[in-house]
């Protein structure tokens, strides 16, 4: 999702003019697109914007006198607002990911007439000159025509958004916090987006959401767009991301089987093999539903691919539950896993959960299970 957000804002600022540099020190502006999913995702963003403050060529350029736009976009600024002036007083502008729409416009409001020595900045012939800071967060819906840039950093594959946010409220994710509740594109307008991409040379795209089998238009289900995804002109392959496995069903299975274009892949997060956790997490199902779904997928699509998520760690797990879930890889036997720390994220229901969960037995439990997948994948691999 944040992949397709960085190619919404470069085609943005490059239909106002402006072009990417292939050196971060020869910038004028750099913008930093952000993920709350986990902390270790925004510590990594505050240490990269120190290192930039820490760099003369960066804060004090030799080449124009001028110092760089520094501007915070995506997740981290939702959550942060105006507050993350205060946590660093680099950054020059914050913005939602409803409102990425407006960075060409607020990059142009940071720069004032100032006196000539100043240099030259990217909106014109202005000098750079701070005279504010800048945050908008206040965004709900995106602007349709964000997504008809033509800016593609792939030649060969595209992502598309088809819905955006989720109003699932899983108690640990901060998602529908900062990316708002569950609105879906119109499909005529999805098709579109796609088209263009083939007109562009793109002939693989991978379909995104943050809840994606839930989507509908109208008489548009999710099935359905895949059937007419499947149908254009010009497109070789396709994929989607991710299912949420209390929207997954028989039909989207099937349309997987039987659709010639899309991959026969599904990925369908997990997150815990306790059922105790499964409802502290409020994900909407138990383990016998989950192990019901993929059995029925693995019977629908002989040799279909499946991957998943895991969450280790999780608030008041218990040396049993953890087990469980263990027990449930040896049985489900994924292709693979994306196997997460627990990460508290302000804001969510988990967040307010005691945790006693020492730091080196989470470190034990992650190992453990993703060394049993590791062995699985290999094996799978190798077959």
């Amino acid at each position: 999702m944040n992949v397709r957000d960085s190619e919404v804002i470069c085609g943005l600022l490059q239909k106002a003019g402006y072009s990417i540099s292939l050196d971060d020190k020869e910038a004028d502006v750099i913008i930093f697109n952000t993920c709350s999913v986990r902390k270790h995702a925004e510590d990594r963003v505050w240490s990269l914007i120190g290192a930039l403050k820490k760099s003369k060529n960066l804060r004090d350029s030799s080449r124009s006198g001028t110092i760089p736009i520094i501007g915070l976009v995506g997740c981290m600024a939702q959550n942060y607002k105006e507050k993350a002036f205060e946590r660093d007083a680099d950054v020059d502008f914050v913005v939602g990911p409803a409102d990425i729409d407006k960075i060409p416009v607020i990059i142009k409001g940071l720069c004032v007439q100032q006196t000539k020595t100043r240099g030259q900045s990217p909106c014109g012939d202005c000098p750079r000159f701070f005279e504010r800071k800048i945050w908008e967060t206040e965004g709900v819906n995106r602007p349709e025509e964000i997504y008809h840039t033509g800016f593609y950093q792939d030649q060969h594959h595209a992502y598309v958004v088809i819905s955006e946010g989720c109003s699932n409220f899983c108690s640990y994710c901060v998602v529908p916090y900062v990316r708002g509740s569950l609105r879906h594109r119109k499909h005529k307008d999805i098709l579109t987006e796609i088209q263009e991409a083939i007109n562009h040379g793109i002939t693989k795209v991978t379909l995104l959401g943050q809840n994606i089998n839930a989507y509908q238009d109208n008489q548009v289900n999710f099935t359905k767009l895949l059937y007419q995804v499947n149908a254009l002109a010009g497109l070789k392959e396709f994929d989607f991301f991710t299912s949420h496995p209390k929207d997954a069903g028989v039909d989207s299975f099937k349309a997987i089987r039987d659709l010639e274009k899309l991959v026969k892949r599904l990925h369908l997060p997990l997150q815990s093999g306790s059922d105790r956790i499964l409802k502290l997490m409020n994900r909407g199902y138990t383990v016998k539903e989950y192990l019901a779904l993929i059995d029925s997928y693995r019977k629908i699509i002989k040799g279909g691919l499946l991957t998943t998520d895991i969450i280790v760690g999780f608030p008041t797990e218990t040396d049993k539950e953890f087990m469980e879930t263990c027990a449930l890889v040896k049985q489900a036997r994924f292709n693979a896993a994306y196997i997460f720390k627990y990460s508290s994220r302000p804001g969510t229901e988990a967040a307010k959960m005691v945790d006693g969960l020492k730091p080196n037995e989470l470190e034990k439990r992650h190992k453990k299970i993703l060394d049993l997948q590791r062995g699985i994948s290999k094996e799978l691999r190798s077959r």
